[in-house]
């Protein structure tokens, strides 16, 4: 797991401005609160494989960034949650088309409000190509780190202003191992496995087929010209995860598009009934409390 590589060791860039580790900031909540946190970005100020570190402190020090990431999804999936935004977490390996997926996607949403946060070591290029697609976008560098983590996309969100009722589509680093440890307060990962890659990917990298809600398929238009075994891979990814849903897709011909975007339009429209049935459950709430503070049966 990454907490083992040292990758907190680095230097994150949000939106083009540094976050430095170790260091401790205040700052206004989504409600105007002013609070401090700690930016330790979820990670060790010591990386796990440090000489000297039995085994026993190394699980600690995991078990202790996975706690901390843990609440700092927590406190995103409830923001989100209450503006009835729907986000995913979208993981690959690099090179399977996320990027151009996610750009083919935007256009055939047209109108809808969606906005996107891009997460790779270095450069800005995908966060470019996002906004040239229409979608207000966000770039996280990571430097020398291997995935985004909870707190890096708690910032990000304060900086994209998301819409209420809208769609919030997460593009992590290309890495198939560390980010299926991070929950980021998605609704769902999907896990992007390309007609290119190896059909065994869901055997070798199990954990983050484990943890994926669907699957998409990618670059399907390509098969004629592969011997990519298309059963192999559902299989061999519904022998990791019996529930998994796969769609195959094509950003290129289009196929499987209609969909997909019928996925993302159902997670929206159940976002936002939880939020309104929220709304009305505290509505219900005070009428209850005015009731009673005016001496007549709740």
């Amino acid at each position: 797991m990454c907490t083992t590589c040292g990758c907190g060791e680095h230097e994150v860039t949000i939106g083009g401005a540094a976050a430095h580790q170790g260091h401790t900031h205040a700052h206004a909540d989504a409600g105007g609160h002013d609070h401090e946190e700690g930016h330790d970005r979820g990670h060790a100020a010591v990386p796990a494989h440090a000489p000297g570190l039995g085994a026993t402190r190394r699980v600690q020090i995991e078990q202790d960034i996975l706690a901390r990431n843990n609440a700092h999804a927590g406190d995103n999936r409830l923001r989100l949650a209450e503006h009835g935004i729907f986000a995913l977490n979208l993981v690959s390996s690099p090179g399977s088309g996320k990027t151009t997926l996610l750009c083919r996607t935007i256009a055939m949403l047209e109108n809808r409000a969606v906005a996107v946060i891009e997460g790779d070591q270095q450069t800005s290029q995908d966060a470019e190509r996002i906004r040239a697609s229409g979608a207000p976008a966000i770039q996280i560098n990571t430097g020398k780190g291997c995935h985004l983590d909870a707190h890096m996309v708690g910032h990000a969100m304060e900086k994209l202003a998301l819409q209420e009722n809208s769609l919030l589509l997460i593009e992590n680093v290309g890495n198939l191992i560390c980010p299926a440890a991070f929950d980021l307060g998605e609704a769902h990962k999907v896990v992007i496995l390309s007609v290119t890659e190896g059909e065994d990917k869901p055997l070798k990298y199990p954990d983050m087929f484990r943890v994926a809600s669907l699957m998409l398929l990618n670059k399907v238009d390509l098969l004629p010209h592969l011997a990519f075994d298309v059963d192999a891979a559902v299989a061999y990814a519904r022998r990791v995860n019996p529930d998994i849903r796969v769609i195959r897709v094509s950003a290129t011909s289009g196929e499987g598009m209609d969909e997909w975007l019928d996925f993302l339009h159902a997670g929206m429209a159940a976002a936002q009934a939880a939020k309104q049935q929220t709304v009305d459950g505290l509505k219900r709430r005070i009428a209850r409390l005015e009731a009673q503070l005016q001496g007549q049966p709740p």
